[in-house]
């Protein structure tokens, strides 16, 4: 028992702190991969310490040193390699501390944005990677997500994200691209940028595995991304929607589980829980972008969040306007999951056969088939429509296979629950 609650201790503190460290240390090294390579040595260090000795006072604070310590080691290594021979043992009697080499790397930093995980993000998205492997590798890096967690998010076979990975960091290591938020090419990298904070919220929003329904850390560190770059972008209008759809949706996080943790669907919410600080703020980042822009993929989300939390009940939100949005949305940026959405939207608007009808045709789509192959809420979302429609065996059945696709605990009891209410109809 000692040793379970500290292995998960352990993780959570990983799940936690780890962009935090791989940026320190990709800023003392220079190099992603090796960064990585050294926050996970300092993992192994916890694994093998804590058993012994306990979880520390201050665990993140133990970890972050850990890594340091491990990072300046291999900087002085390094330096020493560098050397000629002749003069190795007399440069090394006079090494300066670790500490002194941390200070000298410090000086030599970019100063204008001081924040390393913000600077991890940004080389991470350097445009010398293809865009599929800027997303897997950020969501690893930042997120803390593991390879079968970034394929279930992007809908991709596990094998494939392990080695977009292993070749990002490649070749970010071979291009030498230097560890900064780059003012001179921002707005190439911006795209990439917000899609894996997207992510990465997403991620903490609806957890893809595990016991918990969802990961709160990966969700404040997402909006505190996203607010430093509305400071780095002040009148860029998807920076600031992309902070509003964030806000918005984050406000749910109190209502979207009961006082045992089940899940409450968004139709059941309370939404006297849902809170008021983060909707007046996502609508106000919404209010921040110039009337005259063009509305583009987060802008659009933003609106449709905006209409959830602008409307007193599930009954009186403008489901019509929703249906719409979602269906621009998918015209800029055609994906599976989008129309999903839509269809779901169209069955509040218009009627569950209406909304039915999209989903049949969404899974008999041949491109869209792969995709979704191994994604839970289209039978999840099918069931819910045959369940309004009266159909409750099918229903059932949909649920049963939701639950089978699902890798999230939480999930998976509500789906079978589900499935069994079906079936005592």
């Amino acid at each position: 028992m000692v040793a379970s609650a500290t292995h998960d201790a352990i993780t959570a503190v990983w799940r936690g702190e780890s962009a935090r460290v791989v940026g320190v240390l990709a800023r003392i090294v220079r190099d992603v991969g090796l960064a990585e390579e050294l926050a996970q040595d300092a993992l192994v260090a916890a694994l093998e310490e804590w058993p012994r000795s306990g979880v520390p006072e201050r665990p993140g604070a133990w970890l972050m040193t850990t890594a340091k310590n491990r990072a300046l080691n291999a900087v002085r290594r390094a330096r020493m390699m560098d050397r000629k021979h002749e003069d190795l043992a007399h440069e090394a009697a006079n090494d300066p501390p670790l500490e002194a080499i941390e200070r000298a790397l410090e000086t030599a930093m970019d100063r204008d944005v001081t924040d390393d995980v913000l600077r991890l993000v940004f080389t991470a998205c350097h445009p010398v990677l293809p865009q599929e492997a800027r997303v897997a590798l950020t969501l690893r890096l930042i997120g803390g997500l593991s390879t079968a967690e970034i394929a279930r998010a992007y809908l991709v076979a596990e094998p494939t994200i392990a080695q977009r990975i292993v070749r990002a960091k490649r070749t970010l290591g071979e291009a030498q691209v230097p560890f900064e938020v780059p003012r001179d090419e921002l707005g190439a990298r911006l795209a990439s940028v917000l899609e894996v904070v997207y992510l990465i919220f997403n991620e903490g929003y609806s957890a893809t595995t595990g016991d918990a329904l969802t990961r709160p850390a990966l969700v404040d560190e997402a909006l505190r991304l996203g607010r430093l770059l509305t400071e780095l972008t002040p009148d860029e209008p998807e920076v600031l929607a992309l902070v509003a759809l964030m806000e918005l949706n984050a406000s749910r996080m109190a209502a979207r589980s009961d006082e045992h943790g089940e899940p409450v669907l968004l139709m059941d919410q309370d939404r006297a829980r849902w809170d008021g600080a983060l909707i007046a703020g996502g609508l106000a980042h919404l209010g921040r972008i110039a009337p005259g822009a063009a509305p583009g993929p987060y802008r659009l989300q933003a609106e449709i969040a905006a209409c959830h939390a602008r409307a007193p009940s599930a009954t009186a939100t403008d489901w019509q306007r929703i249906a719409a949005l979602y269906a621009e949305l998918a015209r800029q940026v055609p994906s599976p999951v989008i129309a999903l959405n839509h269809a779901m939207a169209v069955s509040r608007a218009y009627g569950p056969a209406a909304g039915l009808a999209l989903l049949d045709e969404l899974a008999t789509h041949p491109a869209a088939q792969p995709a979704l192959a191994r994604y839970h809420w289209l039978p999840s979302a099918r069931a819910d429509l045959l369940e309004r429609l009266g159909r409750s065996d099918d229903a059932r059945a949909e649920y049963e296979r939701a639950a089978a696709l699902t890798d999230n605990a939480r999930q998976r009891e509500r789906l079978l629950a589900r499935a069994k209410r079906c079936g005592e109809h």
